[in-house]
């Protein structure tokens, strides 16, 4: 499995072709090229064009691009997942996923090579989550707090009160399946420090990154996401540590017993730390540190 850096993951109308080539150059690590709830019914074809011609011209450098369908039951869905095997973004992502049949449905349509993305963001989803992370050939659990306030008529603040279990259970059962887990978008753009709070609690949780919905949150996202230069160090001797320990399972590092799982770890934090240096990004330490 390849371990790449996903905290920020920006959603683009795809029927914004200026939105589209500026996020050739922005700093963030996934772009998400919406064709759901971003565009209008009577732009969806349109839309999806402007979606295959930016995944089959590229120029995104290292930002994983990914494009959220309309669903098989609309009059796009399918046509949509026809439109893009031609072109193979790096992953699809689709929503309202309820259970482990949907998924089954869409992976079915989505082409070999490309990853399977799906959305939690029913009240079905989360009380299926084990089925829906369990199914084959998935590949991430995006949150979609929005439409999960909505259906369930809850309050959607800042801290997300009513959704802290929810949270903490779609990451677990990422975890559990080995998927990567973005959080939902923050809503007010101009509420820096609500948005840092709501980075802050999802990198808490154990999240790989958040999902955005303009290029003023990157930064902030990034920083939250990134390794704390503290997490950095401890990796680094933790390699060191294990450097010629072959058939070695447990050893003692700093006073602390490390298993090999926790070498396993060690490595992919700094498979990450490779990947923004590589980038020429300097990687910003995390408030967590």
């Amino acid at each position: 499995m390849i371990v790449r850096p996903r905290r920020s993951a920006l959603y683009l109308p795809a029927s914004n072709a200026r939105a589209i080539e500026k996020a050739r150059r922005l700093p963030c690590d996934v772009v998400i090229l919406d064709l759901e709830d971003a565009v209008a019914p009577e732009a969806k074809v349109a839309a999806r064009a402007q979606a295959v011609a930016a995944v089959r011209d590229g120029g995104f450098g290292a930002r994983e691009l990914v494009v959220r369908v309309n669903g098989l039951g609309t009059p796009w869905g399918a046509d949509d997942l026809d439109a893009l095997a031609a072109v193979r973004p790096d992953a699809v992502l689709v929503s309202k996923v309820d259970g482990a049949d949907d998924v089954a449905a869409y992976r079915g349509q989505v082409v070999d090579g490309v990853a399977l993305w799906a959305m939690v963001e029913t009240a079905r989803s989360v009380l299926r989550l084990e089925a829906i992370a369990s199914a084959p050939g998935l590949g991430a659990l995006v949150l979609g707090t929005n439409d999960l306030a909505k259906e369930m008529r809850a309050r959607l603040d800042t801290e997300r009160t009513a959704f802290g279990g929810m949270l903490a259970m779609t990451v677990a059962a990422a975890r559990a399946f080995g998927l990567v887990v973005l959080d939902g978008v923050h809503n007010a753009i101009d509420d820096a420090d609500g948005l840092a709070r709501q980075c802050a609690q999802g990198a808490a949780l154990g999240f790989d990154g958040k999902t955005l919905i303009h290029p003023s949150q990157i930064a902030a996202c990034n920083a939250a996401y990134s390794p704390a230069a503290d997490e950095v160090a401890w990796a680094r001797r933790i390699v060191d540590a294990f450097d010629g320990q072959e058939g070695v399972g447990v050893i003692r590092v700093d006073g602390r017993m490390v298993e090999r799982l926790h070498l396993g770890e060690a490595r992919a934090l700094l498979d990450v730390v490779a990947m923004l240096d590589a980038r020429d990004e300097p990687t910003q330490p995390s408030p967590r540190a």
